[in-house]
């Protein structure tokens, strides 16, 4: 099996060692920023891939700034550590990814004082909600908070309280997942992943504007879309009804992936079943994450130097 370890205050260490006080501003008030990295162990080459690993540590920085987390990494310095961590752990399976930078002060009072630092973990990971079935999700009764009071295209950590409590109360009430609504009472995604539909045969989804947040993996369908199947999207504002009487709905995400949705508030949508569009961008996305589509290997960072990232 595979040794955990951590990046942690600047060096690699056993995870269970990785360890903040109960102090810590980030704990204290919810002041860090996480991302979600997908690694994909190809067995056929013996390679991890690290999907988007750029994009997502663009994306991380670019948040730091709205709360005021300054770190002494750039792009670079963060994909070289994530290579050499999962170097050093050794895993030949699917493993998810979760740097974490966070406001290291230790003090009461919110006030976001100068000070930072950033860990690294990994673990392996399989399937985050279902991807071999249709979902059942609801219409949660929780809203979507607003970019004015915590801006939902950050992944700050305390926001992530608003997806905790409408992810739970659907699984109380018997469903797979959660979408939330704005408080305008329009689509902005799901609980914690974003969210297309089809109709007639075009691909929607909910704009940057919607309190979402701007997903990679919501990029990465976008593209392979338009690349792979000639489809447009459409980003648009997109009303709770519309969602019943659409003729396909999935959540993507990096830990949904891409996960078809059945029902909306026991409304059937189309037959109940992953839709042709849904599965053919499942399949092609599945492909392409696994280093196996030579189009799109820049997206793929390979991990061990002994493998070969050429198609297999």
């Amino acid at each position: 099996m595979a040794e955990s370890i951590a990046f942690f205050e600047g060096r690699f260490v056993p995870l269970s060692e990785a360890k903040v006080s109960v102090q810590i501003h980030a704990l204290n008030y919810g002041t860090a920023i996480f991302e979600g990295i997908r690694g994909y162990y190809n067995e056929l080459n013996g390679q991890m891939y690290l999907f988007r690993l750029r994009d997502h540590y663009s994306r991380m920085l670019a948040n730091c700034k709205l709360i005021k987390v300054d770190l002494p990494y750039d792009v670079d310095a963060l994909c070289a550590l994530t290579v050499e961590l999962i170097r050093r752990c050794g895993f030949k399976e699917n493993i998810y990814v979760r740097p974490l930078a966070y406001k290291n002060a230790c003090q009461i009072g919110t006030k976001l004082v100068p000070g930072a630092d950033i860990t690294i973990f990994a673990v392996p990971m399989g399937d985050y909600i279902p991807t071999d079935r249709a979902l059942k999700v609801c219409i949660s009764s929780w809203r979507r908070i607003e970019d004015n009071s915590i801006p939902a295209r950050g992944k700050i950590c305390g926001s992530y309280v608003n997806s905790a409590l409408a992810a739970t109360e659907a699984r109380d009430n018997g469903f797979d997942e959660a979408i939330v609504l704005n408080n305008d009472g329009h689509v902005a995604e799901g609980a914690a992943m974003n969210l297309f539909m089809v109709r007639a045969g075009e691909l929607v989804t909910t704009p940057i504007t919607a309190n979402i947040l701007e997903g990679i993996t919501r990029d990465t369908v976008i593209k392979i879309a338009r690349q792979e199947f000639g489809l447009s999207c459409q980003a648009r504002q997109i009303d709770r009804t519309e969602l019943y009487l659409a003729d396909e709905l999935f959540f993507c995400g990096t830990g949904a992936q891409i996960a078809a949705i059945g029902s909306v508030d026991h409304r059937v949508i189309g037959d109940g079943r992953p839709g042709p569009i849904t599965l053919k961008l499942t399949e092609a996305y599945s492909k392409i994450v696994r280093g196996m589509d030579k189009k799109y290997i820049e997206w793929c960072t390979p991990v061990y130097e002994v493998a070969s990232v050429e198609q297999v």
